[in-house]
């Protein structure tokens, strides 16, 4: 089993900045991806940014780019980082990190192992 555990969430002010951080543990091999899905209130929940193992590849929902950016430790492979700047209001949910084993870059519900969540919340 492959566990994955958030921090970093909260409550920031419109045009602020948050970092999600994500430690995966477990049986958990290398060639992972991770990523992170988020969601809000009466809203489906959706897709945000996913990396791969080596950092070499990203993906990004369009409502995201330029803003967020997500990175891995290079020296903990297995611990990856969301860095949300110029937040929204919009961008306010439950952000829940995910891994799966297969290493392509995708954005679809494919990913085998999830967080349990952590809230964000951006006032206006």
């Amino acid at each position: 089993q492959v566990q994955l555990v958030e921090s970093g969430g909260g409550l920031v002010q419109a045009g602020g900045s948050l970092r999600l951080s994500c430690a995966a543990s477990g049986r958990i091999s290398s060639n992972n991806v991770m990523g992170w899905f988020r969601q809000a209130p009466g809203k489906e929940r959706e897709f945000v940014a996913a990396i791969s193992w080596s950092g070499g590849s990203a993906l990004y929902v369009e409502s995201v780019k330029g803003r967020f950016t997500i990175s891995r430790d290079h020296a903990k492979k297995n611990t990856a980082y969301l860095q949300m700047n110029s937040l929204k209001p919009e961008d306010t949910a439950v952000y829940y990190c995910v891994a799966k084993l297969s290493p392509s870059v995708v954005a679809g519900p494919v990913y085998d192992y999830w967080g349990q969540g952590t809230q964000v919340t951006v006032s206006s």
